[in-house]
């Protein structure tokens, strides 16, 4: 360990308490998707170099998933979290269950995105037996016992289709929800929930079984803010928090459309259609006249809403992480937002940063 990693970080991020639970986390926090090889392959130094310069930048709060290179992601953060000699409490740690991985016996072919990912494929699985045996595994592939939040992965339609009430009576009748309640109860779990795409498994989700927590990606964001008709001001009088992911929807406000001559416009893991270009170069526009940057925007306004916990970043490589941290600590003049919203950019009811 260098001298640098263990440099207490300059700067000093606020943080919010986890639903009702006695966990808090900082406003920043890393997914780990493209640790695990998402769209581009990294290195292990690039890996570890990454976590490191978010642990300097003041973050505490670090999300992965098997699910993330096929396992690749887990052993990636383990290792760089276990050199630190900081007491396991000084940050909180979050995986997902729902996906069983086995050895390989078809071949990849590529379409989840993953860049090299390992020789595992997924088995989905939401019952009792399988989500403490997910948990377990990823205890093993971590190098670490104590794993502050459980997530239920990608339960909903958008993933399973005409499968997912299949899976979902995996949860009801078939033990998910009480292996939930088991990791909390006697594996030291300090907070369940789940991770989505889509607001409506939350609400459903929380019809049915007391979670503390929503990592939701992509839905509430400068370009997509309609949970706030819904889901929002639900969690809020359950005391449920979202763990904010896909704030910059896939890349699209992060690099705005100064890529759109290379083919590269991503909008929620897919091409970015022609309405949500048109949508960004607007709030481009808007941005760069109050002399700031669109990613800056992006990266603060979801966590204006007080139920919004974290905002998950997904960055691949230090200077990512450096950029993330700079563009929170931007100051953007209040009146940028009053003309976002006087343009019908911003949901009327949408609190914005002071």
């Amino acid at each position: 360990m260098t001298e640098d990693q263990q440099t207490d970080p300059q700067t000093i991020l606020p943080r919010r308490k986890v639903g009702r639970t006695s966990l808090d986390v900082t406003a920043l926090s890393l997914g780990t998707a493209p640790l695990g090889g998402l769209y581009h392959e990294l290195t292990e130094d690039d890996a570890r170099a990454t976590v490191d310069v978010s642990w300097q930048a003041g973050l505490r709060f670090f999300d992965t998933a098997p699910h993330y290179g096929h396992t690749k992601a887990e052993h990636r953060l383990g290792d760089a979290l276990r050199r630190y000699p900081h007491p396991r409490d000084e940050y909180v740690l979050s995986t997902k269950v729902g996906r069983r991985f086995v050895p390989r016996t078809v071949a990849d072919d590529g379409s989840e995105g993953w860049a090299a990912p390992l020789p595992f494929q997924a088995i989905y699985d939401y019952t009792f037996d399988g989500i403490i045996r997910s948990f377990e595994d990823s205890q093993m592939r971590l190098g670490m016992i104590d794993i502050d939040i459980v997530l239920i992965h990608d339960i909903g339609r958008v993933t399973h289709g005409d499968k997912n009430a299949h899976y979902w009576r995996q949860l009801t009748d078939e033990g998910g929800f009480r292996a939930l309640e088991k990791l909390k109860q006697s594996r030291g779990v300090k907070a369940v929930g789940l991770g989505v795409n889509e607001g409506a498994a939350v609400r459903e989700m929380m019809s049915e079984f007391d979670i503390d927590c929503a990592l939701l990606a992509g839905r509430y964001t400068l370009l997509k803010q309609n949970t706030l008709d819904d889901l929002l001001p639900e969690c809020e009088k359950r005391g449920v928090s979202i763990l904010l992911g896909g704030a910059f929807n896939s890349g699209i406000l992060a690099r705005g459309l100064g890529d759109k001559a290379h083919g590269d416009l991503k909008f929620n893991y897919g091409d970015a259609p022609e309405d949500i270009v048109a949508c960004v170069g607007r709030l481009e526009r808007v941005c760069r006249d109050f002399g700031g940057a669109l990613s800056a925007a992006a990266i603060q306004f979801p966590y204006a809403h007080k139920v919004v916990a974290t905002v998950l970043m997904g960055a691949r490589t230090p200077d990512k992480v450096r950029a993330n941290a700079a563009s929170f600590a931007v100051s953007i003049p209040s009146t940028m937002w009053d003309v976002l919203r006087n343009e019908g950019l911003l949901h009327p009811d949408a609190p914005v940063p002071q």
